[in-house]
């Protein structure tokens, strides 16, 4: 992650799971990062990361927002962990 804070990029994950899955998760998984709780779908149907409130899971959407808060790149992949890597090596 530090590498990512030095770049000057905030990492942030989101799924559709409560706080309290998400903190199982991310301590499994080892991640340092947060987690947001989108239980009502309201993210995930904001950034196109899912088609209904009723959908069960979101899709894989990596997002690049500048600093004006304009998305500069959407990207879908099943390879998160190597996009990331790829977009930390272009900043």
């Amino acid at each position: 992650m530090r590498d990512y804070e030095q770049a000057g990029t905030v990492v942030l994950g989101a799924s559709f799971d409560d706080a309290a899955a998400n903190k199982k998760f991310a301590d499994e998984q080892g991640y340092t990062y947060p987690l947001l709780c989108d239980t009502d779908r309201k993210l995930g149907l904001a950034y196109k990361a899912c088609d209904s409130a009723s959908d069960s899971w979101p899709r894989r959407v990596t997002y690049v927002i500048g600093k004006d808060g304009k998305i500069e790149q959407a990207i879908h992949t099943q390879d998160v962990a190597g996009q990331a890597a790829a977009l930390l090596a272009k900043s």
